[in-house]
């Protein structure tokens, strides 16, 4: 199957499981018309019961094609709003990969390179004051050993709940990082120099959409809607909360002993960070494309070498023992015996997974509308496990 974006009076909804084996909040599935088959739909709805996941969209790529994506369980719990391959998630932190891929973008089009400093691209100087003569490159970002440090930043809490960001991103780029920036602090920097130790940081990837942006000449979001999902004729995504329409939007849920209890939607300003809202359908041709070599559905959006840079993985000092290799964007860790490069997103209410095989050219996108458990975690990586292996049926 090629085309997942099937208008919802065209999606083929179905019970399939029925009494104890349906989830007690949800246990529909909708379909693009091919693909998959019930022993994967029995699969699924049993890891979602087990883990208590009210909603979860799923998708699978394949050779750059989206085979199939389906949804899963409720979007709404109050209103029985199924999920369906149009419902609008947020995807956290898998973000970045995007963020990643359009900073490639102009690395493949000569405008950086990423062993060169940032520095002469900012309007603004930057520099750890630690370690001033180090400085920091555009690797050093894309793989979080810039030594720009989150401490700061969870500490004063950017999040906003239930309406959309008031600082820019402007303002917290610079009144974090420039020497005489308000938010500064002596936590806005490691004691690490840059280069040396692992660190992940929002922040970080602030400044590659700040920096982005500037050597684009466009704000970063505009570029990365037309010169990646549009070019792949995909999407819409949002950047924002409430862009996407109210009936397409999942509503969030923390597990609580009484069971599912709503959430209010985050934002912050740290949107090439984390921000993007999307389908699954609008999603998985970026997956596609980053499982196949940079090009999906005909169409290229980073160059051969650009996406196996992209997949290069390194262990950098001081990387989480869950983590096998970092990337630019991209992570690596183990799943079903085997590394596959990844990134998962969390926040309140949100649960997100992204899986490559490049070797088959096959990935597998995971949204919840769930804070992440230990159980829930366990079941999305059984769910993409066994699609990345190719029993889809």
């Amino acid at each position: 199957m090629t085309e997942t974006t099937v208008s919802n009076a065209a999606l083929a909804r179905r019970t399939i499981l029925t009494g104890a084996a349906a989830l007690a909040f949800g246990g529909a599935a909708s379909a693009a018309p091919r693909g998959g088959g019930p022993k994967i739909d029995e699969f699924v709805v049993d890891q979602m019961r087990r883990a208590r996941i009210p909603g979860l969209a799923l998708g699978l790529a394949e050779g750059g094609e989206t085979r199939w994506a389906r949804g899963y369980g409720f979007a709404d719990l109050d209103r029985r709003r199924p999920v369906t391959t149009q419902t609008v998630f947020p995807i956290a932190s898998v973000t970045k990969t995007v963020t990643a891929t359009a900073i490639m973008q102009l690395a493949d089009q000569g405008r950086l390179r990423l062993d060169e400093p940032v520095q002469p691209y900012l309007d603004f100087p930057l520099a750890n004051p630690e370690h001033p003569a180090t400085a920091i490159t555009f690797r050093h970002l894309l793989t979080h050993v810039s030594s720009i440090s989150d401490e700061t930043f969870y500490r004063i809490d950017f999040r906003e709940r239930g309406r959309d960001a008031a600082l820019s991103l402007d303002d917290l780029v610079r009144g974090y990082l420039a020497p005489n920036g308000r938010l500064r602090d002596a936590t806005c920097f490691s004691k690490a120099a840059p280069g040396e130790a692992y660190d992940y940081s929002n922040v970080g990837y602030s400044l590659l959409g700040y920096v982005g942006g500037r050597i684009a000449g466009v704000d970063l979001r505009r570029r990365i809607d037309r010169e990646i999902f549009a070019r792949l004729g995909a999407g819409p995504i949002s950047w924002t909360t409430n862009a996407a329409p109210a009936a397409l939007r999942t509503k969030n849920y923390d597990m609580t002993d009484a069971g599912p209890a709503p959430v209010e939607p985050l934002s912050f300003p740290d949107w090439p960070a984390g921000m993007i809202r999307s389908s699954i359908a609008a999603f998985m041709p970026f997956v596609a494309a980053s499982a196949n070599g940079g090009a999906a559905r005909g169409r290229r959006i980073l160059s051969e070498s650009g996406m196996a840079q992209m997949l290069d993985m390194r262990a950098p000092t001081g990387l989480p023992a869950w983590l096998t290799g970092q990337g630019l964007g991209w992570m690596a860790s183990p799943l079903d015996g085997a590394t596959r490069p990844n990134h998962w997103g969390g926040d309140d209410g949100v649960f997100t997974a992204v899986y490559l095989d490049p070797s088959k050219r096959r990935g597998v996108g995971v949204f919840t509308n769930m804070t992440a458990t230990a159980e829930s975690k366990a079941a999305v990586k059984a769910i993409a496990g066994r699609l990345l292996s190719g029993a889809a049926s």
